[in-house]
């Protein structure tokens, strides 16, 4: 099956699926409602994150596919790597949260525990199998106890390599008449590294390779760590995003004992610094407003201002409608672990902070919102 005709049936089966769960569906954006069909021209950009993972199994085709339907300006695929050097699409690169691979007597021995950016962990790992073997596994719901709608398509779709988002992508800018964006993340970068499967160049090469060239393209290439993202400063003009963690913690590159923490990144100091490196700076939604000790919003901090002055857009993440990720004031009184709250009303709250974009995780919320990209 050729793209064109596997992007049909995506759109078919994620389309259904979505009139079936959720309370309202845009109609998708074209270029006459733009002055440009370029991404960038749209203010907030609106990054669908792992795709619409609010209302498919993420990281999936189908979830990529809809995203764009309904208007996200850019797509987030987080890139990992197989045995035999194959990127493919996935949130880690342990297999058992968001594939069937438990359910495979033909992988039983290959479970076990490693240590991965300081976190043990007992699971089935990318870089032991090999993409054909990948290939085999069908893709699950990572939350179902949030999510139990998208439990629905378990075992619908393949885990996807990083080629085949592109070619998604780029058949999907056709019928939509506009240029969507690539905004891949680089997982684990340095255990990787020490594996010896790096992913650096591998990334920028199929990228290059595919026509995105250069800082206008819509590319935003993002790590939580910094001596990569430095690396590929030397590798490439796309853009560069550097991504914020806890305050408190360290990238999985820095020294655990000496090395920066985020929150000396994201001082004034810090994203001047970074500004030398990168282009934008994805925090955690708390370094912009923070939460009191019930989980409301307090007063907004000084970190946009520091980071435009610093030259940098600011993408915070991540925006979800479940009420277990919303700020208590804008919970609704269900209290079932999958009861939707209004994420319409904190998306408001952090536009007024001045932000460049965000990621969320449904974007037809973010681009009923924002409205038509003009």
């Amino acid at each position: 099956m050729n793209i064109y005709a596997k992007t049909r049936c995506l759109l078919a089966t994620t389309s259904l699926f979505f009139v079936a769960v959720s309370p309202a569906v845009v109609t998708p954006p074209t270029a006459h409602c733009r002055k440009s069909a370029r991404p960038d021209s749209c203010s907030p950009l609106i990054i669908g994150h792992r795709g619409a993972s609010g209302y498919v199994p993420e990281h999936t085709l189908g979830s990529y596919a809809l995203a764009i339907t309904v208007g996200a300006d850019y797509v987030e695929p987080d890139i990992v790597i197989t045995k035999d050097r194959q990127l493919i699409i996935l949130h880690d690169n342990h297999l058992s949260t968001t594939t069937d691979v438990a359910d495979r007597a033909e992988f039983a021995n290959r479970r076990t525990t490693k240590t991965v950016d300081g976190t043990q962990i007992t699971s089935w790992f990318t870089e032991d199998f090999t993409l054909d073997e990948i290939k085999t596994l069908r893709a699950k719901e990572r939350i179902p106890q949030n999510r139990p709608g998208n439990a629905r398509l378990d075992g619908a779709f393949q885990v996807p390599t990083f080629q085949e988002v592109i070619d998604l992508v780029k058949s999907l800018q056709v019928s939509q008449r506009r240029v969507i964006g690539l905004y891949p993340e680089i997982k684990h970068s340095t255990y990787f590294k020490r594996l010896g499967l790096p992913m650096e160049k591998l990334v920028v090469d199929t990228l290059h390779k595919n026509g995105y060239v250069g800082s206008k393209a819509a590319v935003f290439i993002q790590s939580f760590e910094i001596n990569n993202l430095k690396e590929l400063k030397n590798m490439t003009d796309l853009r560069l995003l550097q991504l914020l963690d806890s305050p408190e913690v360290r990238p999985a590159d820095q020294d655990q004992e000496t090395g920066i923490t985020y929150g000396e990144i994201a001082t004034r100091e810090g994203l001047q610094a970074l500004g030398q490196y990168a282009t934008a700076v994805a925090p955690d939604k708390s370094y912009i407003i923070p939460r009191d000790g019930e989980g409301r919003l307090l007063s907004p901090t000084s970190f946009v201002k520091d980071a435009h002055d610093a030259g940098l857009k600011v993408h915070p993440y991540t925006f979800r409608r479940e009420n277990v990720f919303l700020p208590l004031e804008f919970r609704s009184g269900d209290a079932s672990a999958a009861a939707i709250g209004d994420m319409a009303g904190e998306i408001k709250a952090f536009l007024d902070t001045g932000i460049d974009g965000l990621f969320t995780d449904q974007a037809d919320v973010a681009v009923r919102l924002r409205g038509p990209c003009l």
